[in-house]
């Protein structure tokens, strides 16, 4: 049987003389998985987010993904791992201000070895996936926030990840907006089977997920089907 796609074990995060972030948490998730993060601000569901991104390193515990220990990898070897399988969504977008919107979806591609041309290519294809082909040379301060947040979905497609992590990604939307950033995941999921780990705080938006795990105090309190 295949190893699953991620696997935490007895996962710790301590801050600030040892105050304990994330205690003992574990789980599996499967390639294909749809998965909602749920908890209340300061339950340590971004803390947990952050080391599934290998953006931050568990205090104790393991963290397996695709079957290779994080905590074994060198910062080289996590940033190289981090390009090839995660793609990042996240609520502020974190598009560059001063670079068109070709430039910044093409941005992971810098460490691809892809040339000038074959990243701007790329990127083509992605901005015409989430249906924004005509704003390319666009700015990003003259796109709506529901524009922005699919060139940032743009962006975190353009490396043809396995796992999108999106940290409360309809947070700065409006309603309809929000449902339509939705739509892409639950689409991308589908249809592409990649799997999705959605951090949020609101019942409608978790309800989108097939599995919800409910983070409390930095601990596992319950997971689910949704």
């Amino acid at each position: 049987m295949a190893d699953p796609l991620l696997c935490v074990t007895g996962l710790y995060k301590n801050y600030l003389e040892n105050v304990p972030v994330l205690k003992d948490v574990s789980f599996n998730i499967e390639s294909g998985e749809y998965v909602a993060i749920m908890g209340h601000s300061g339950s340590g569901k971004s803390t947990l987010m952050n080391i599934l991104g290998c953006l931050d390193t568990a205090t104790a515990g393991h963290y397996y993904l695709e079957g290779r220990d994080t905590a074994a990898l060198s910062s080289d070897e996590l940033a190289l791992l981090r390009n090839r399988l995660i793609g990042f969504v996240f609520q502020g977008f974190n598009l560059l201000p001063r670079s068109s919107i070709l430039d910044n979806i093409a941005l992971p591609l810098l460490y691809s070895g892809k040339s000038k041309v074959e990243r701007r290519e790329k990127a083509t294809v992605m901005l015409t996936r989430v249906g924004l082909a005509q704003f390319g040379d666009r700015r990003p301060n003259q796109l709506s926030g529901g524009q922005q947040q699919r060139v940032a979905i743009a962006r975190a497609l353009v490396t043809d990840p396995k796992l999108i992590l999106a940290d409360e990604p309809t947070g700065n939307l409006d309603t309809q907006t929000g449902d339509e950033i939705m739509k892409i995941f639950q689409d991308l999921n589908e249809d592409q089977n990649i799997t999705i780990i959605l951090v949020t705080h609101e019942d409608d938006i978790a309800a989108h997920a097939k599995r919800l795990i409910r983070v409390v105090d930095g601990q596992i309190a319950s997971d689910q089907a949704s």
